[in-house]
């Protein structure tokens, strides 16, 4: 690693004076350095380094600005580092306003930065705060659903961080004001189908939202309806009844043949466990049977491959066609539940993750031994044509 000679020699290097193509060489170097984390870790100690890196965000050779952005997106996919970028060198009223900017040209990689700080909760609290203080989280879904905002940026990673900011619930209280209308405008892009990477954090915003029941009926209530939007990325091609379909939202019913399902097994997870959060009160239970969300639930089971996706499936029919929790334990967030029998079902979850993972595997090597017997064949076909 560098010495502080070494270090300082560099430094000095990292000046707006500096002539470009030194700049380039030595922002190149930490470049590399920033890409393992023994780099990371000896740049955390080096604040002043890190301050005059990010002051070359705003060089006007492109080349450099967009070298020490990517070392900042290195070095903030280091939770250790975060404290040292949001306290030391104070990166994120400088970003904020550069997001702002719809000229600017590396908003992208501005985007990438604040959803990797915002992942932990003590980071995201001040990336929160910082953006209450800049534009608030209005604005930011304001520039989210904006097409075309920054015709040089596609700002896809804006949607990773409003998932990380909503599972504050301050932001959560910000994205549900019922006097202003910002959640709404996030719904339509659950299909997406340009990005995953917007598509899930929608769906991720969407997800931690529903954690907070007293919304519940608001949500699914005509003022929002977010039910067709969790349901129709899950639902297929498949023909319904007359009965079944006339039971659905009116966005549900008689789908096309080419209907197609989301792609994304961890999308379709998560899609599936906001649906089952929905079901933790009462009203959001009785809605989702009198929409007649089951026999999309049906539907989607017999498809789905992924093992834990159907899981999470399961769960969510055993809550539509089960009974009603007994009196007292409606609200199941609400339910207070004994210390031993918590970890007995912290327990229970672990072994069905553990028979999840090795139901997988297996189904891993029966495949695998499938494709090399395919391959023998085929070796063996090809032998006897070549005789």
């Amino acid at each position: 690693m560098l010495s502080d000679s070494e270090v300082a020699e560099l430094l000095s290097f990292l000046t707006p004076a500096t002539r470009p193509d030194v700049k380039g060489q030595a922002t190149g170097y930490f470049l590399g350095l920033s890409g393992n984390r023994d780099g990371c870790h000896f740049l955390r100690s080096k604040p002043d380094l890190l301050a005059a890196l990010f002051a070359l965000t705003s060089d006007p050779s492109i080349a450099v600005a967009k070298d020490c952005y990517h070392i900042l997106i290195n070095l903030s996919a280091d939770e250790t580092l975060h404290q040292v970028l949001v306290a030391d060198v104070n990166v994120l009223p400088v970003l904020f306003k550069n997001l702002v900017d719809p000229e600017y040209q590396l908003s992208d990689q501005i985007c990438t930065i604040l959803s990797n700080l915002s992942r932990h909760q003590k980071t995201c609290k001040t990336v929160f705060k910082v953006l209450q203080e800049e534009l608030g989280v209005a604005q930011l879904v304001e520039i989210f659903c904006t097409e075309g905002y920054n015709k040089m940026a596609k700002l896809h990673y804006l949607g990773p961080l409003l998932s990380n900011l909503t599972q504050l619930p301050e932001a959560r209280s910000r994205m549900m004001d019922k006097d202003r209308c910002v959640l709404q405008r996030l719904l339509a892009f659950t299909q997406y189908q340009t990005s995953a990477v917007r598509r899930g954090g929608v769906i991720g915003t969407l997800h931690n939202c529903c954690f907070d029941h007293v919304h519940h009926e608001w949500l699914l209530s005509d003022a929002v309806d977010i039910l067709p939007f969790l349901l129709l990325p899950l639902a297929g091609p498949e023909e319904l009844t007359e009965e079944e379909n006339d039971g659905l939202p009116v966005d549900l019913q008689y789908l096309p043949e080419d209907k197609k399902r989301e792609d994304d097994p961890d999308i379709r997870k998560m899609l599936l466990e906001t649906l089952l959060l929905l079901t933790a009160t009462k009203t959001g239970r009785q809605t989702l049977k009198d929409k007649n969300v089951y026999p999309i639930m049906r539907e989607f089971h017999n498809w789905e491959k992924d093992i834990h996706v159907r899981a999470a499936c399961e769960k969510l029919v055993q809550v539509l066609i089960g009974d009603e929790p007994e009196q007292g334990m409606e609200n199941l967030m609400e339910v207070e539940i004994p210390e031993d029998m918590e970890k007995k079902l912290t327990e229970a979850d672990v072994r069905e993750e553990q028979e999840l993972e090795r139901e997988e595997e297996q189904m891993r090597e029966e495949e695998e031994n499938k494709k090399n017997g395919d391959q023998a064949c085929v070796g063996v076909s090809a032998h006897g044509a070549v005789e």
